[in-house]
């Protein structure tokens, strides 16, 4: 077991993050364990495929996950703010102090593969410092050119949606059932949050103490887990919601033929969309259609109370009110 001890004031500064970097390293998977546990995320990474085999770091970046699916700590950072950038999560990865690059990825792979990927030793024996940038430079164009185009906005759009659900739910509900929907890992009593952890032996206790712990929600994640080492920062990762909205250029759900005539077919196609909070731009892609005209039929939306709006960093997400639900119905 995994337990965090959390005071009144520990449980008062929870927050949730989206981490575009730690969604860039744990999709390497989808490299190394093809098809085994995210079949939400493979029509898309098989669109992606062919630009990942050009990449001249394709194998290192292979090299990066352990057999058992370990990724090294330091190339996940706990994220500092609700939606950071890209750039900026990347540059604490370059900090890294090169003489701790060995046991951060020792401790990835040793206890269960025994030794490092020949790439990552003859790395480390030649110059670590020249390796840590290269595991930088690989994880920017493998961004850049793989995930950042199509892929991300799809999944940025599902994590903040996940997001805007759980604050909800927290409002609504309180921290056990919270904690208790995130995944059944999970477990809340007396100020302890228990994960059952599946992935190393032994219990580790984690006295939060005032550091906050953060909860990032995960495409590519089959249950909450934590950091391999406990000297990090607390966090927790958690399997996001609503991955079936990702699926590449979806077909929009026919509208019904009476909501067609009462609403005209543009906003009664959006309404049936919005199943799950989703933003101007992402409603845009699935139609077809530009972002501007899709704000204007959301705005007609909201003003007669068919569709709910919120903020989520810099995106404003909509969702079918229980007046829209009834309306579908």
């Amino acid at each position: 077991m995994h337990r965090f001890q959390l005071e009144l004031d520990d449980l008062a500064s929870a927050a949730f993050a989206c981490s575009p970097l730690q969604e860039t390293v744990l999709s390497l998977r989808m490299w190394t364990h093809p098809g085994t546990y995210h079949p939400a995320q493979t029509a898309w990474f098989e669109l992606i495929r062919p630009e990942f085999e050009r990449l001249p770091q394709a194998g290192l970046l292979r090299s990066l996950v352990g057999s058992n699916r370990w990724v090294p700590d330091f190339l996940t950072p706990r994220p500092a703010t609700p939606f950071p950038d890209f750039r900026s999560e990347l540059a604490l990865v370059r900090a890294l102090p090169p003489e701790r690059l060995a046991t951060e990825l020792s401790r990835a792979h040793l206890p269960h593969d025994r030794r490092l990927p020949p790439l990552l030793a003859a790395g480390l024996a030649a110059d670590p410092a020249a390796l840590l940038t290269e595991i930088a430079d690989a994880l920017a164009a493998y961004w850049d050119r793989c995930l950042a185009p199509g892929w991300w906005p799809r999944a940025r759009s599902a994590l903040q949606a996940d997001i805007v659900h759980r604050a909800r739910m927290l409002a609504e509900r309180g921290a056990a059932a919270l904690f208790a929907d995130l995944d059944g890992r999970l477990h809340w009593a007396d100020g302890v949050l228990t994960i059952r952890r599946d992935w190393a032996t032994g219990d580790a206790e984690v006295v939060v103490a005032r550091r906050g712990l953060v909860f990032s929600p995960s495409c590519f994640i089959r249950g909450a887990v934590t950091s391999i080492s406990d000297e990090y920062p607390p966090s927790i990762v958690y399997p996001t919601r609503g991955q079936a909205t990702m699926a590449p250029l979806p077909q929009p759900p026919p509208a019904a033929e009476a909501l067609e005539l009462l609403l005209g077919a543009p906003k009664a196609r959006l309404l049936a969309l919005l199943d799950e909070p989703t933003s101007t731009t992402e409603l845009a892609a699935r139609l077809g259609v530009t972002p501007g005209a899709v704000s204007q039929h959301l705005g007609v939306l909201h003003t007669t109370r068919l569709v709910t709006r919120t903020r989520s960093g810099r995106l404003v997400l909509y969702a079918r009110s229980p007046l829209g639900d009834q309306l579908r119905s």
